[in-house]
């Protein structure tokens, strides 16, 4: 049965809600690849394969967590971004997301030439780059010629605050990311997905099961964070490594291996 704790919670979900955003669209290639072919204005874009909240490690620095991870039939990649924040949508967050995917993409003496062309795409509730478009596209430019520095890498930021009731596919998507009850979208094949996880039997019964695992994740989390706050305590107070930290600790050596790039 349902946790009637969460039913409220779901009724009120949009698609610009990360948690939601990544329930609809979680191995759901036919509308990642729907909502793509409006964005990128791409009508013949044929998505392979979708991933949400896939994390990246890497191992010399900050990882990441996309909330969607897409491939196309010709490799390209696709990293597409919900943000309710100006915060989460900085200019150096998409270019460290559009790093990562290259980072992700090539491996140990592998060519360059091997890289695909990757997209970061930002669909945001304000206008963070605050220039009153729509729509922004971000490209790398030579600006003694003012001609494309073809690197294959693009960047574009979708604006949720813009207002556009001429019927147009994307003021439409962007209007439907907004809305929390599927009868008022605008995009029928959207408000399908929407309905089946707020009004189906067996949707309910999945976003119950996500947020029950959301609120474990997140406490697991603080867990985690509160021992590598007394890992760092104890490496600063005594002057230990954090081997000889957590060992003190009594942190099992299983648990070390997990916890030590973290610190």
């Amino acid at each position: 049965m349902p946790n009637d704790k969460y039913l409220e919670t779901i009724k009120k979900f949009r698609l610009i809600d990360d948690t939601f955003f990544s329930a609809c669209f979680d191995n759901n290639e036919v509308d990642v690849q729907y909502i793509l072919r409006i964005i990128l204005d791409k009508p013949n874009l044929n998505v392979l394969k979708v991933q949400t909240q896939k994390s990246v490690e890497n191992l010399y620095g900050r990882s990441v967590r996309f909330d969607v991870f897409a491939t196309d039939d010709s490799g390209k990649l696709y990293n597409i971004e919900v943000q309710r924040t100006d915060s989460g949508a900085v200019p150096a967050r998409a270019r460290y997301n559009s790093a990562i995917l290259d980072y992700h993409k090539l491996k140990k003496k592998a060519k360059f030439n091997e890289l695909t062309e990757t997209f970061v795409i930002f669909i945001t509730e304000h206008d963070v780059l605050k220039d009153g478009k729509q729509i922004y596209h971000i490209e790398r430019i030579i600006r003694e010629t003012n001609k494309l520095f073809e690197d294959g890498t693009h960047i574009i930021y979708v604006n949720g605050s813009y207002k556009d009731d001429s019927g147009s596919a994307l003021g439409d998507l962007i209007h439907d990311f907004f809305c929390d009850n599927p009868a008022d979208m605008k995009h029928h094949q959207l408000a399908q997905r929407v309905s089946f996880l707020k009004n189906n039997k067996q949707g309910v019964k999945r976003m119950c099961k996500l947020m029950e695992d959301l609120t474990a994740d997140l406490l697991e989390e603080a867990k985690k964070e509160t021992l590598l706050d007394n890992i760092r305590n104890a490496m600063e107070s005594w002057g230990l490594t954090a081997e000889a930290a957590m060992k003190g600790l009594k942190i099992s050596e299983e648990k070390q291996k997990e916890l030590l790039p973290l610190i």
